[in-house]
């Protein structure tokens, strides 16, 4: 299974931020929340900051291009295998900086990959 990272991970049960770390955690996969806000999500604790992991095979981010930008050398520091970029996020600055990195860049949609088997 893969340890996966949710950056922009919310309480707000509208949002894919939130339905993805639901599904994730259906899947099998171990899924670590990252926000702004307090609270929890599916009974994990959202984390705030940039804590530090040396064992995230995944990064699914679920912020905007320009709020990523802040996040660019903790996410690089990760040394994840991926970084998904769901619907709205892509990147293109922040997918060279992964890929110069030797993280693989893949946008896509973390809730369409794992109902597929692609994830």
């Amino acid at each position: 299974m893969k340890k996966t990272l949710v950056l922009g991970a919310t309480t707000n049960p509208a949002r894919y931020a939130y339905l993805a770390v639901e599904r994730l955690q259906q899947y099998g996969h171990e899924v670590v929340p990252v926000g702004i806000k307090n609270g929890e999500v599916f009974g994990l604790p959202i984390l705030h900051g940039q804590p530090s992991f040396s064992d995230i095979d995944t990064i699914t981010l679920y912020l905007g291009a320009p709020r990523q930008k802040e996040y660019y050398d903790y996410i690089l520091s990760l040394k994840p295998k991926r970084i998904i970029f769901n619907p709205g996020t892509e990147n293109p600055e922040l997918a060279r900086l992964a890929q110069q990195h030797g993280i693989d860049p893949v946008e896509g949609c973390t809730l369409v990959m794992l109902s597929v088997g692609t994830y």
